[in-house]
């Protein structure tokens, strides 16, 4: 019986047990190097992110210097900032996962991380990845940030109470960095047709 299912699906089969391995190998990786790991995924999802919202703007090939830039934004700053963020979290409740300290973390989340990550991004990608001067770049922010933070609490702290609530320590960045990979997207979109409009 199991010689039959073997010989008619050989192919799925391996596909699967393929991806298992992979998955554990990544899962010893996170284990044995937490920081490093989260820094690559966050640095991948970026790129994803960067890549998809590239098309979507339009693009007929994709930007590789800005695509990298990103890449390194996600890998230099939005995993180690994650991994950090998190471990003092759990260090300053003490890993409790009742509902009033799960709302605590949120509400912290939101009014130190969310406005400080959000500036930084609007900065970064402006003077960084589109090379405006700086005065164009602060004239942008002052026109931008505030609805972008906006649309940003009425998204994240709903992605932040799943993440207190339900995910484990170690998985946490991995999730962020999923959603920030589609909030990412919408950032840049948004960037991209002010600058259409300031054009």
């Amino acid at each position: 019986m199991a010689g039959g299912s073997g010989g008619a699906g050989g192919g799925t089969g391996g596909g699967d047990s393929l991806a298992r391995r992979a998955w554990r190998q990544y899962l010893l990786q996170l284990q044995r190097h937490p920081l490093r790991t989260k820094m690559v995924t966050a640095g991948c999802l970026a790129g994803v992110s960067d890549s998809v919202a590239q098309k979507l703007s339009g693009y007929q090939k994709i930007e590789k210097r800005r695509l990298l830039l990103k890449m390194i934004f996600g890998f230099a700053y939005g995993g180690p900032f994650g991994h950090f963020l998190h471990k003092v979290l759990d260090y300053i409740f003490k890993g409790k996962k009742d509902t009033k300290t799960v709302a605590k973390k949120v509400l912290l989340e939101q009014i130190t991380s969310s406005p400080w990550n959000n500036l930084l991004f609007i900065f970064y990608y402006g003077y960084v990845v589109e090379k405006r001067p700086f005065k164009e770049v602060k004239t942008r922010v002052k026109k931008q940030y505030l609805s972008v933070q906006l649309s940003a609490w009425m998204f994240w702290p709903v992605v932040g109470w799943i993440n207190h609530q339900y995910v484990p320590l170690q998985f946490r960045v991995i999730v962020h960095s999923f959603v920030a990979c589609c909030w990412g997207i919408f950032l840049n979109l948004r960037a991209r047709a002010m600058s259409l409009k300031q054009s």
